[in-house]
């Protein structure tokens, strides 16, 4: 509870179930700078209206009393961005932000965030499937498959030389934008395992086009600038 909100803050995936639909956006704003801070509550709603305008809500002072239902997708988790700047973490997590949002509205949102990075000095942890909001985005990537990070280095370093198998069957199953269209898509073999019984070994192994027998054990991630979980990177 000490670090919640102050020092980590989450934005959660799906803007329309984040934010409690019973009360409106200044009082769930309020309530959370109340709760960490002593100030007054004419000087939280004042805060509140701050924020609402520092993500780019309009008319903030009349936002600050509709419920989660009166605004749209993109407004709601402008809103949702705004609960979490509330104490100015150090920390922010933000999980699948852009889910269930259009293109436009998408790009809008990663461009507050960038905002705000500079603006708060924040950290931000940014989870997503989207290879091209993690293209556009990050500046350190780590790979995930089946709950484990299986690669880690820095953005360019994914797309220009990736090393572990997991990771170049991804990127390559993202479509050219240019040159001849393939007939079918590059697909992964088989089906991710089941995250409640776990292969001992590597995780990816049973996908694997490159297992070999040193796959039954698991893997360590092993390197500085450009990290790797795969015996068969390691043995290179």
């Amino acid at each position: 509870r000490h670090l919640r909100g102050r020092e980590i803050a989450m934005i959660f995936q799906g803007p329309m179930a984040a934010p409690t639909p019973v009360y409106t956006i200044g009082w769930q704003i309020v309530e959370q700078i109340r709760a960490r801070q002593k100030i007054s509550k004419k000087a939280a709603w004042d805060r509140a209206i701050d924020l609402l305008a520092e993500v780019n809500i309009p008319k903030p002072e009349e936002a600050v009393h509709r419920y989660p239902h009166q605004l749209s997708g993109g407004m709601r988790q402008r809103a949702v961005i705004a609960m979490a700047l509330t104490c100015n973490p150090a920390l922010l997590v933000a999980d699948e932000p852009t889910t269930a949002l259009d293109v436009t509205v998408q790009a809008q949102i990663l461009d507050l965030l960038r905002k705000l990075q500079r603006t708060h000095g924040s950290a931000i942890v940014f989870i997503t499937h989207d290879l091209g909001v993690m293209a556009e985005l990050a500046d350190r990537i780590m790979v995930m498959y089946a709950g484990r990070v299986v690669e880690s280095t820095a953005r360019p370093a994914i797309f220009a030389e990736p090393r572990h198998p997991y990771t170049q069957a991804l990127l390559a199953s993202i479509p050219p934008l240019d040159g001849p269209r393939p007939h079918r898509l590059r697909t992964i073999a088989g089906a991710p395992p089941s995250l409640l019984n776990l292969p001992t070994g590597c995780s990816f192994a049973p996908r694997c086009p490159h297992r070999f027998d040193a796959c039954a054990a698991k893997p360590p991630l092993v390197g500085a600038d450009h990290a790797t979980a795969c015996f068969l990177v390691a043995a290179q």
